[in-house]
């Protein structure tokens, strides 16, 4: 047993190209299922639809698992924000048959996943470069399209439901567009003051991440690393001392190729 748990510890820590192919390969199922939650979020329920669902809970908890299990730390692991996002996810997909109410947009959760994974982050930074050159704007359409999709998905089952249809959720999109860009269109609104207090929450955090977002991607560019001496976690790209106490500091680069 602990041979075999070494071996998955390895898979999801491990440096080795296997572990990483392993990692990526978790991430493109997160993009798939994210997309396919997304889609289906406006269409009626089938019984084929009920068995993926069930199929995509159970895969997801044998994940959750695994990283449990193999966690140094399982207190810390269970309080993670993806951990906490899969456990919403599993509880929409594996309750859903047996609940009147839809937590359909709960699934929507699944995007956090995409990037909030620190051995993801650890992955990326090794191996893109354009991914260490833009890490913070990442981040941060990362964050906002989670946002926007799982607000849109709460307001198309608050305000819509199931029987809009698509139609529906392209007008729950625009609805949650038009709200937290403050451009108030005023062709749909809420009328119910639930409605209007989600109106309220949709404007308030949707502005701060539009202004986290673009200034990801207006401010210069620097990378994170973390100054041995003085804790300072964000420097130029080429740097070689830490701009704050002058500590020599070892930043991973590609180098530069020019002859």
């Amino acid at each position: 047993m602990k041979n075999l748990r070494h071996k998955i510890r390895l898979l999801y820590t491990g440096q080795s190209t296997r572990a990483r192919r392993f990692r990526f390969g978790l991430i493109g199922f997160d993009i798939l299922t994210i997309i396919y939650f997304i889609v289906t979020v406006a269409l009626s329920e089938t019984p084929t639809m009920t068995v993926l669902n069930a199929l995509l809970g159970v895969v997801i908890v044998i994940d959750f698992s695994a990283r449990l299990w193999i966690s140094h730390n399982r207190r810390r692991e269970l309080t993670r924000i993806y951990t906490l996002a899969d456990i919403a996810v599993v509880l929409s997909l594996l309750l859903a048959p047996f609940i009147s109410g839809n937590l359909a947009f709960l699934r929507v959760l699944r995007g956090l996943r995409l990037i909030h994974a620190y051995h993801l982050l650890r992955d990326l930074r090794r191996e893109s470069h354009f991914f260490r050159k833009h890490e913070d704007a990442i981040l941060a359409a990362v964050n906002l399209f989670v946002f926007i999709f799982v607000t849109t998905s709460l307001v198309f089952v608050l305000a819509f439901g199931p029987a809009a249809g698509p139609a529906g959720y392209v007008d729950a999109l625009y609805f949650t567009v038009a709200t937290l860009t403050t451009t108030g269109f005023g062709d749909i609104t809420m009328s119910t003051p639930g409605g209007k207090l989600l109106s309220v929450f949709i404007m308030v955090f949707g502005v701060a991440l539009f202004v986290q977002l673009a200034r990801a991607i207006f401010q210069p560019s620097k990378i994170k690393y973390k100054c041995p001496e003085c804790g300072l976690n964000r420097h130029e790209t080429d740097a070689i001392h830490c701009k704050h106490c002058g500590e020599p500091i070892k930043i991973e680069t590609e180098g530069d190729a020019a002859a």
